[in-house]
């Protein structure tokens, strides 16, 4: 878990840092008082409630670049296209790889855009480009869409987190970490690298009675230090200090292991698969925005193997995700998308690889207000340009957010001034929209 513990405001000279140091002992165990509120979040009546209308995603992000010739683009019987063939899909007309066997049995939620042209192959800055939706500006911090999904589909009364990302490998990590940007560190990314559990939100050696009153301590000494000043720096602390409470209180909903073991072993017993039930998980709870980084796909040399060994797993990942969420009733308000930073070059360097390119590459968003069994876009023959429907980021960013109901025009304000969601001028694809 992430924290940014610094204040920067000039709004109060007294050193936050130095305050939060006199409560570091119980900061790590007060959840008690808002337990109650935590707990009924899994009341049938509340789970049912948050069934029925609130939106989430589950983004796959599939780190360092996948090929989109070896999954949802395949280009068999010319020289770009490598030695893997097509399958006809469940969606007459619509082919993708060979290695996607299960995805090919289950296309009607899914829609495939084949027509990205983000112009940007660097991993850092085109990761960045691709979380955030558009490029970065000097003078404005944009946040990503796990922060925007915080912001507009966070419930106040919640205790659970409303952005969490996975990601355990440490190639790539750096580049796209969750980003709150301008919206603040409020809706910012609980970033789980170390273990599928956050860490120290356990309760060691104490008991409940000191529990309750350390947190009724710690909340008269937030009060003391509050009195007279007004901030929101200190504002967001507090509503930090809640969610972590709620973290706590709520502790099982990142353990796997309550899960029956059948459940568990349809998911399979890759981290990716893991990671991915813990996922499904958050969302039933109401978390808003979950991602799933699965690394690592930038395969300059051997891209072949290495597609031959991930993508099934992704194919098999993906396609359970789905179904676990069908089967539940959640698909019809969680949108999944598959992202990457880029996808690869149709060409195929001397190490037998595929390098970074950008200039036509492929998503799949799949679920909620998504019109599944269908394609967007086309690449040329050869996969080196869009033929077809060429979209950037922000126009893939706009569809994203109408098929969730955000209004991908609307503003936010950094002091008057107007910050669009989008890029303006971007409309979203209506064709691939429900």
């Amino acid at each position: 878990m992430t924290l940014n513990s610094s204040c920067g405001s000039p709004e109060h000279p007294v050193s936050r840092r130095g305050f939060l140091t006199s409560l570091a002992a119980m900061a790590g165990t007060a959840a008690v008082a808002d337990m109650t509120a935590i707990q009924v979040l899994g009341a049938p009546a509340v789970a049912n409630e948050l069934r029925q209308q609130q939106k989430r995603v589950i983004m796959l992000w599939l780190a360092g670049g996948s090929s989109q010739l070896e999954t949802f683009d395949p280009k068999p019987g010319v020289p770009t296209g490598g030695p893997f063939q097509s399958i006809q899909t469940s969606t007459p007309g619509i082919r993708i790889s060979e290695l996607m066997p299960k995805m090919a049995r289950r296309m009607r939620d899914t829609t495939i855009i084949r027509s990205l042209n983000t112009r940007n192959a660097d991993h850092g800055s085109a990761a960045k480009i691709m979380m955030r939706g558009r490029m970065s500006e000097a003078d404005i911090d944009y946040p990503d869409l796990g922060a925007v999904m915080s912001r507009e589909m966070g419930l106040e009364s919640s205790q659970v987190p409303d952005y969490v990302s996975f990601y355990t490998a440490t190639e790539g990590r750096s580049m796209a970490p969750g980003h709150a940007g301008f919206l603040g560190a409020r809706y910012g990314s609980m970033d789980l690298t170390t273990s599928m559990v956050p860490e120290n939100i356990r309760r060691v050696n104490i008991s409940e009675l000191d529990h309750r009153e350390r947190s009724e301590l710690r909340n008269q000494l937030s009060g003391m230090f509050e009195r007279g000043r007004s901030s929101s720096s200190l504002d967001s602390h507090n509503q930090a200090y809640r969610r972590v409470s709620g973290i706590m209180a709520n502790e099982q909903l990142f353990d796997i292991e309550r899960e029956p073991q059948r459940v568990r072993d349809r998911y399979g017993p890759t981290l990716f698969g893991r990671q991915a039930l813990a996922a499904r998980r958050l969302c039933e709870a109401g978390v808003p925005f979950i991602r799933v980084g699965r690394a690592w796909w930038d395969t300059h040399a051997q891209n072949f193997e290495s597609h031959q060994e991930m993508v099934p797993e992704l194919d098999h990942v993906m396609s359970t995700l789905l179904d676990d969420l069908d089967e539940r009733g959640l698909l019809r308000n969680t949108l999944i998308v598959t992202l990457a930073e880029f996808g690869r070059t149709p060409s195929i360097n001397s190490s037998v690889g595929r390098d970074h390119f950008a200039s036509a590459w492929s998503t799949t968003l799949s679920g909620c207000g998504i019109r599944g069994g269908t394609v967007y876009g086309r690449s040329d023959a050869s996969g080196n340009r869009v033929a077809e429907g060429e979209i950037g980021a922000a126009r893939l960013f706009a569809t994203i957010y109408r098929a969730l109901g955000i209004n991908p025009h609307k503003n936010y304000y950094i002091g008057a001034r107007p910050i669009p969601l989008t890029d303006p001028g971007t409309e979203p694809i209506r064709e691939v929209l429900a």
